[in-house]
């Protein structure tokens, strides 16, 4: 008798194991790869939004166009200088990178929760099923750049643009997988008319050189 209840629980065991091998098997194979593309987009979305928001706060605050990019004329109202006041440029790249780096951090220790029904982009299957918890790490580094556009905007007006760019890495986590992306977003922080002609020898604005990089 007891042979034959030994028997039993070991076949049971057997199928058990089987059975739980054949389901990582298809989590990973099928379940896995949309789990983890789902996973993507919706970390990069607010990756995105973070990193969207920190610019927006820290612009509004310390960017005003006069202030930073300095427009020198002669007697006659010619344009001889347009330079950027890159140090200020820089501390305002720096917060943003500081600020994005915090945010991005917070969030992935808390991660974000989504219903094992989402992955199927089925509306009405969306909420239901036990939830995947997904998190996030920065890797690498947050960089922070600037660059400008000047187009023609009428007789002698010029219009001029200044974008910031934030680069940077994440890793998303799944269960049993993970997946590293990069972030980068371009924002328009400015844009001004500028009135009288602009020789290419008057622009001194070093964006190129302007900006931050931080390592995480």
């Amino acid at each position: 008798m007891r042979r034959k209840t030994k028997y039993k629980l070991m076949i049971f065991f057997i199928i058990l194991a089987l059975v739980f091998n054949i389901f990582i098997y298809i989590f990973d194979k099928i379940v896995t790869p949309t789990v983890l593309a789902v996973a993507d987009a919706e970390m990069r979305a607010k990756s995105i939004e973070i990193i969207n928001k920190s610019i927006i706060e820290e612009y509004s605050k310390q960017f005003k166009y006069n202030d930073v990019v300095k427009v020198e004329k002669d007697i006659d109202g010619n344009i001889v200088m347009l330079k950027a006041d890159t140090l200020k440029m820089n501390k305002i790249a720096c917060d943003v990178s500081l600020n994005s780096q915090k945010k991005l951090k917070d969030l992935g220790y808390v991660g974000i929760k989504l219903p094992i029904g989402y992955v199927t982009k089925n509306n009405i299957l969306s909420y239901w099923g036990p939830s995947i918890t997904i998190k996030m790490q920065p890797i690498g580094h947050i960089e922070t750049r600037y660059s400008s556009n000047f187009e023609s905007a009428g007789i002698n007006q010029t219009r001029h643009k200044i974008y910031v760019e934030v680069d940077t890495k994440v890793r998303i986590i799944i269960p049993l997988k993970s997946n590293d992306i990069e972030v980068k977003n371009q924002v328009p922080i400015a844009e001004t008319i500028i009135v009288g002609k602009i020789p290419n020898t008057a622009v001194q604005l070093d964006l190129d050189n302007a900006g931050f990089r931080m390592k995480n």
